[in-house]
């Protein structure tokens, strides 16, 4: 079942898979082979318009809507995971967050670095003992004479250890914390006290890197505050549905790859002189993948449509979030397994997208996080 979509959210599409599929996709086996991204990767996603993306056309960005965003992401996510991370990290939580609430010169100083891609920026929001419940964080910022004064650490941080710049949450009123303690900066890299400490590989990519970030004694300005002064944990919550609802459309995009891929294997593959495709057990996993990648889009466009027509989607992104992350595990699971022993080699796409997307239901808020939100909102009061 195809979801019906506006003509020019259809042309966007095929204009995002030739541009994957073409200039992208070369790319991704280089990627995988060295274990990191080329400079010209984020060259060539700059000078095609895929960086800053929903950032506004006057401040240098693309100005896309969320639902053509998200479509974007869904044709990026069909290839190498570090595409659509490029994507994000300059249309997402810190890049969005100064454009809303930015002054002009933190956004004439970072929204052009990255849109061109001579910037990269990360949020530094978990910490060892904050992670689901981001309300517990202990980085503190004291006020000092013309400006402030951050010590903590971060970690498990994505981009953290190559960032020009991260935007840190930091408690600036122990008393008031997330009602109005926790307050937002942006911090160079430069920064005196700033420091990238430990560097972590994952069981994805080893291009992708998660990063601890250490700050002690650094002084920033006051010109470094982001939004208000205690507006930082509103601030990042703020986006949260959206991100909810572009990583509903990443898992989409790439287990839509991974249905593709299955089939052609399960059309080309001979097993006692017939095709795999001819099993009836190999059949059925590809009609529950196939149902359960129609029913994940069905809800995620239309929770965007709500979010975009100015509606309260309650829950929706938290159910998009949670069903989409979990069903792209579930039909990456079936590929591989019918795929056989070529869906266990290092190199080929199968068995990378097995590794990177168990990353989804544990980013952007994990599984257990959504079923609670979810919950609650069903129980009200009632639950805890």
């Amino acid at each position: 079942m195809e979801v019906e979509l506006p003509p020019e959210l259809e042309e966007l599409r095929r204009t995002a898979r030739r541009f994957v599929e073409r200039e992208l996709e070369p790319w991704a086996e280089i990627i995988e082979q060295r274990g990191e991204v080329p400079t010209e990767v984020r060259a060539l996603l700059a000078a095609n318009g895929y960086l800053g993306m929903r950032v506004p056309e006057t401040l240098g960005g693309g100005g896309l809507g969320l639902f053509a965003y998200c479509i974007a992401l869904e044709e990026l996510s069909r290839s190498h995971r570090v595409f659509t991370l490029f994507a994000t990290n300059t249309s997402g939580n810190t890049p969005m967050a100064i454009a809303r609430h930015g002054t002009a010169d933190q956004q004439e100083r970072y929204l052009k670095g990255l849109v061109t891609g001579r910037l990269s920026t990360a949020f530094a929001l978990t910490e060892p003992e904050a992670g689901s419940d981001a309300a517990a964080i202990k980085t503190r910022a004291k006020k000092v004479e013309g400006g402030w004064v951050i010590d903590g650490q971060k970690h498990f941080i994505s981009g953290g250890a190559t960032a020009d710049f991260v935007s840190v949450m930091a408690v600036t009123d122990p008393e008031k914390r997330a009602r109005g303690g926790v307050t937002a900066f942006l911090v160079d890299r430069e920064t005196p006290g700033f420091r990238v400490g430990r560097i972590d590989g994952t069981l994805g990519s080893d291009a992708v890197k998660l990063a601890e970030l250490v700050f002690e004694n650094c002084f920033v300005p006051d010109a470094a505050v982001l939004g208000r002064v205690g507006g930082g944990f509103a601030l990042a919550m703020e986006s949260l549905a959206d991100g909810r609802l572009t990583m509903a459309c990443t898992c989409i995009g790439s287990a839509d790859r991974m249905l593709e891929m299955a089939l052609a294997h399960a059309k080309d593959r001979q097993t006692f002189g017939k095709p795999l495709s001819s099993r009836q057990a190999i059949q059925w996993m590809l009609a529950d993948s196939a149902v359960e990648l129609s029913a994940a889009r069905a809800l995620t466009y239309e929770t965007i449509r709500q979010v975009e027509a100015g509606a309260n989607p309650g829950t929706g992104p938290s159910v998009c979030k949670l069903y989409c992350s979990e069903m792209a595990d579930r039909v990456t699971d079936r590929a591989v397994q019918i795929h056989g022993g070529m869906g266990l080699i290092r190199g080929f796409p199968v068995e990378r997208f097995y590794r990177d997307l168990r990353h989804y239901r544990i980013v952007e808020g994990a599984s257990e996080i959504q079923r609670h939100l979810i919950a609650r909102d069903l129980l009200g009061a009632a639950a805890t």
